[in-house]
């Protein structure tokens, strides 16, 4: 079946809520749209909103990207060759995930919808469902409970806590869930690069008594040799996010278990293919799996829900993303239930176009 069509372009969606992490504060979002279009008239959809101050792309790039000549090649193209179109993507785009995942989550879901087969099929499907976290920014301990208190409400059992600026103001945080929920909630943290080797150890020290399930990139990027000074149990709660790009940083940081846990984005690595190939690798060096996003479409969240259940070693979600959009281009992906996110079997990522 061939390619008739391509086409690219960007919405700026504001979030229901603006959020703050140790480094920036977000009100809104840009995201790139592709359309992939078959002959037969079905449409793949993928996206490309990527965190510039992680990967250095911007969504104006990715739209510039997609609006190329280079992707227009793919008209003519059999879509059952779907996988070198994104290898030879990967090659022409190397160092751009954004753009790389949106050409990868156009062509997966337009070869699912032509075979008639879920993505997380089309892998083999090891997972049905689990709970996701949902992301509480940087806030003062009053807004901090608050927000827990409207979750809790909403059924969600995970909270995931933005922290960095003050290792002080973090503990009281998380003491404050704690005293207030039981053990209600787990909590999992997110220092976003927040912390030096000594913050890190005063803030593990101070929270080992309650139920932390991981914490994530608490060095900045460059400095994950201090976290050899952990012991190897401390380091396998601990979560590479910014330091995890590729499968070449996955295995560079296998080889002396540095982190216990890899946190893999669709928006960082640049698509399932690369994702796939992480999760591999983690699972050869006994590595489990959280999949975590940015402000992304349910095309993307969708994705990244379908990659992760065909992943043995997949154990945490973080894929709360879309939640906060004011709007989105598509519906149905996927359900969540009790905070368990159950995917739509339907072919290809089983979202519909709104």
């Amino acid at each position: 079946m061939k390619i008739v069509a391509v086409r690219a372009f960007i919405q700026h969606m504001a979030l229901t809520k603006p959020y703050v992490i140790a480094y920036n504060t977000f009100t809104d979002v840009s995201i790139a749209f592709l359309e992939v279009e078959l002959a037969n008239g079905i449409i793949g959809y993928g996206t490309g909103s990527p965190a510039e101050e992680v990967v250095g792309e911007t969504t104006n790039t990715t739209l510039a990207n997609l609006e190329s000549d280079y992707v227009q090649t793919f008209v003519g193209k059999d879509i059952r060759h779907f996988q070198q179109l994104i290898f030879d993507a990967s090659v022409r785009f190397s160092n751009l995930p954004g753009t790389l995942a949106a050409i990868d989550i156009a062509l997966h879901d337009a070869f699912g919808k032509w075979m008639g087969i879920s993505i997380a099929q089309f892998y083999g499907q090891k997972i049905q469902s689990l709970p996701t976290s949902v992301t509480i920014g940087i806030k003062n301990v009053e807004e901090t409970i608050q927000d827990a208190i409207e979750y809790k409400k909403l059924g969600f059992t995970i909270l995931k806590v933005k922290t960095g600026i003050d290792v002080k103001e973090d503990i009281e945080r998380i003491s404050a869930i704690n005293k207030t929920f039981g053990n209600y909630f787990s909590i999992r943290v997110d220092a976003n690069q927040g912390y030096s080797i000594n913050e890190l150890e005063t803030f593990i020290q101070s929270t080992k008594n309650w139920k932390l399930e991981l914490i994530e990139q608490p060095l900045k990027v460059g400095t994950e040799k201090e976290l050899q000074k952990l012991d190897e149990s401390t380091r396998k709660i601990l979560c590479g996010d910014e330091s995890l790009k590729n499968p070449i940083s996955a295995l560079q940081f296998a080889a002396n278990q540095t982190f216990g846990i890899y946190n893999i984005k669709l928006m960082k690595c640049g698509g399932l293919i690369s994702a796939k190939e992480i999760a591999t690798i983690a699972n050869n060096g006994k590595i489990d799996l959280f999949w975590g996003c940015n402000d992304e479409s349910i095309i993307s969240i969708t994705a990244a829900l379908h990659i992760a259940y065909s992943c043995p070693n997949t154990k945490y979600l973080d894929l709360d993303g879309s939640l906060d959009l004011a709007e989105d281009i598509v519906q149905d992906g996927f359900i969540i239930e009790n905070g368990h996110m159950k995917i739509n079997p339907q072919p290809g990522f089983g979202f519909n176009k709104i």
